[in-house]
């Protein structure tokens, strides 16, 4: 598809947004509101496509999460507030302006130094009250927050000089979990457990992984062997409240196996 025919279908998309908005009982009764849970919905569906690296469902996703935002756009038109035109002019100066390397004179070596302008930046906008956390939406979940946390203070400079460093900080939170567990401290334990999971976090962003992805497929990848762990004793007439745990392991090192062949 052409420039011509992207920008054809795109405003084919925004007449049909305002015929649904007219015509159809369920789109007229929108709201932002109603729709903010979907929207998130939608975002975590892309996101289990890209997993899967599923190129038909991608597609489909960011159709879905395209039609939201045209949404979004035309209640803010229906408002006064704003359009579609005024969003997508607000993104293109946004990333004129965050990108003075492409669009200016800025020279830059690598992408790291990409990353610091771009959150230096941020903190001169107009309107903006400087504060480096600020961007941080709060609803986000725990995991993604840290690693969001971790990565803005890294923009300005607060970071381990060495990535090698952040080792001896997991082993320092490991001791301090440990010694809260011995001591029976519920309160501290959940403060230690959330420390060592911040550093764990850290880890992760240091060598470049995603931690919410890394976690999710193990996440698929326990459900997967528990399946089949579950199969095969159904199979055999058993259940899985009479097995010992060395029964259960046979299967589930079966699965493991399986995956590696």
């Amino acid at each position: 598809m052409n420039r011509a025919e992207k920008l054809e279908v795109f405003g084919k998309l925004l007449d049909v947004m305002d015929e649904l908005r007219e015509k159809c009982p369920w789109d007229r009764e929108q709201t932002n509101e109603t729709l903010r849970k979907l929207s998130i919905e939608e975002v975590y569906e892309l996101g289990d496509a890209i997993l899967e690296n599923n190129p038909v469902e991608i597609k489909k996703e960011l159709g879905d999460i395209l039609l939201h935002i045209v949404f979004f756009a035309k209640i803010g038109e229906e408002k006064g507030q704003f359009d579609m035109g005024d969003v997508i002019n607000n993104l293109i100066d946004k990333l004129i302006y965050r990108h003075p390397h492409v669009f200016g004179t800025t020279e830059v070596n690598d992408s790291e130094q990409v990353i610091q302008n771009w959150e230096a930046l941020k903190l001169k906008e107009k309107g903006r009250s400087k504060r480096v956390l600020e961007g941080v939406p709060m609803a986000l979940p725990a995991l993604v927050k840290a690693n969001r946390i971790q990565e803005k203070v890294r923009g300005v400079g607060f970071d381990w000089e060495y990535k090698e460093q952040v080792w001896d900080k997991v082993k320092e939170e490991l001791g301090e979990l440990e010694v809260e567990i011995k001591a029976g401290n519920v309160r501290e334990m959940e403060h230690e457990m959330g420390d060592l999971i911040f550093s764990v976090v850290n880890v992760a962003r240091l060598y470049g992984i995603d931690p919410e992805s890394a976690l999710e497929r193990t996440n698929q990848k326990f459900i997967r062997r528990f399946n089949y762990l579950e199969e095969k004793t159904l199979l055999k007439g058993k259940s899985l409240h009479g097995m010992t745990l060395e029964e259960m392991d046979v299967y589930w090192n079966e699965a493991k196996l399986l995956e590696r062949k």
